[in-house]
């Protein structure tokens, strides 16, 4: 395969689901801001850091306020990792990438860009916003869907899979550290009395909040931490993102028959994940351990970037 086709299939599921993770994060920041009016600015300095968008925000506001972050995440072009703009993205590299897709995932990409498009033309009302959220949600998993049933099983679709779980590692990481770290600054007070809401926040954040309901009697941050980081159950923590990452990086080797520098970077990580408790991690920093695994997901994608030459 041409490593620019790789290259677009991986930032065409990339982007893709950076539209959802951005969907959940804004609706988890609204429902905080409503439950305590009196943190709600915190709760939107929160979302933007979370979504690496403070720095741009503040160059075009002079103020954290609640519908400007709002309408700056979900569709002002001067953000790169808008929803809109990572949905135009997104179809732009499914255009390129055009004949290696099946019809399905095709037209399922380029509709929604085309609702998107529509739902995002004007700044979204208040009232309006649960259902636009729904819709950035359910495109994504609709073209996740058709990804699923309609696509060989070959390194077109392993690159669409490194993509998805790339990014959907990054989301989680970037949540728990942005949260926990700030809720819990020191060793000392894991345990604590905290803010049930709070936590809520971060599993509804990342779309774990029933799952962790089911096989959890209580919260509190270790439980918490432990499932969205190490619980090999649940699609979106970090451990299950890096077993599949490993996964399609080795049918990658298995198809042009050779190992790359990706697979044992990957493999690395991956065991880090696998072999530490939770306690262990704690105890020798919860933020520390986050930050290496946000910069170890950035380093993989660069270096998959140059395994597979997707800009030549």
């Amino acid at each position: 395969m041409l490593g620019k086709t790789a290259g677009g299939l991986f930032w065409m599921c990339r982007y893709l689901e950076r539209s959802a993770n951005t969907a959940r994060l804004i609706e988890a920041g609204a429902r905080m801001a409503m439950t305590r009016a009196s943190a709600s600015d915190a709760e939107w300095q929160s979302v933007l850091t979370t979504a690496n968008a403070k720095q741009g925000y503040l160059e075009r506001h002079d103020t954290v306020e609640r519908s400007a972050v709002i309408d700056y995440i979900l569709r002002d072009k001067t953000n790169p990792s808008s929803v809109m703009s990572v949905v135009d993205a997104a179809r732009n590299n499914a255009r390129m990438v055009r004949v290696a897709l099946t019809r399905e995932v095709w037209e399922a990409v380029n509709d929604t860009w085309m609702r998107l498009k529509d739902a995002l033309a004007r700044q979204v009302s208040e009232k309006d916003l649960p259902n636009v959220l729904e819709l950035i949600r359910q495109q994504s998993a609709q073209v996740r869907g058709a990804l699923h049933g309609t696509m060989l099983r070959n390194d077109i679709f392993n690159f669409c899979r490194i993509g998805t779980f790339l990014e959907r590692a990054d989301n989680v990481a970037r949540i728990l550290d942005v949260k926990y770290y700030v809720l819990l600054p020191s060793v000392s007070l894991v345990g604590s009395s905290i803010d049930n809401f709070q936590w809520e926040a971060i599993l509804r954040s990342a779309a774990a909040e029933r799952s962790f309901a089911w096989l959890n009697k209580e919260t509190g941050p270790r439980a918490i931490a432990e499932f969205l980081i190490l619980d090999q159950r649940l699609p979106r923590s970090l451990a299950f993102c890096y077993i599949n990452l490993a996964r399609n990086l080795s049918y990658l080797e298995a198809e042009y028959g050779e190992s790359r520098p990706s697979q044992e970077l990957c493999n690395t990580t991956l065991q880090n994940l696998t072999t530490t408790g939770i306690d262990e991690i704690i105890e020798n920093g919860l933020h520390e351990f986050i930050t290496a695994i946000i910069k170890d997901s950035h380093e993989l994608g660069l270096q998959v970037e140059r395994d597979y030459r997707f800009y030549e």
